[in-house]
């Protein structure tokens, strides 16, 4: 009977430091990083204020629309660009 005992209270340790150890990993996702995770919880706080830590912001193309990394711009007019091959393609079209 002691050991049945034991046995019930090892399985309940390591229940118990499995679940702590998934809490901790899951802890970025539920502060309200993760898509649907609180609906309302971030609402009036600014965009990079909801990102996972770690990520960096994305730009959009001005003349593809193909979303890259923001550090990766090319920018030209206030507007961001992919390449400097599509910055120079918008500025011939403007030019002529």
């Amino acid at each position: 009977m002691m050991r049945l005992i034991v046995w019930i209270a090892v399985a309940i340790l390591v229940i118990w430091a499995v679940r702590s150890k998934v809490r901790a990993m899951m802890a970025p996702y539920r502060e309200g990083f993760a898509p649907g995770s609180a609906p309302n919880r971030n609402q009036g706080q600014p965009q990079d204020a909801r990102r996972v830590p770690g990520t960096e912001r994305m730009s959009c193309c001005a003349a593809c629309g193909v979303y890259f990394p923001a550090s990766e711009a090319v920018r030209v007019d206030g507007r961001d660009y992919c390449s400097p091959a599509h910055a120079h393609q918008t500025s011939l079209h403007k030019a002529g």
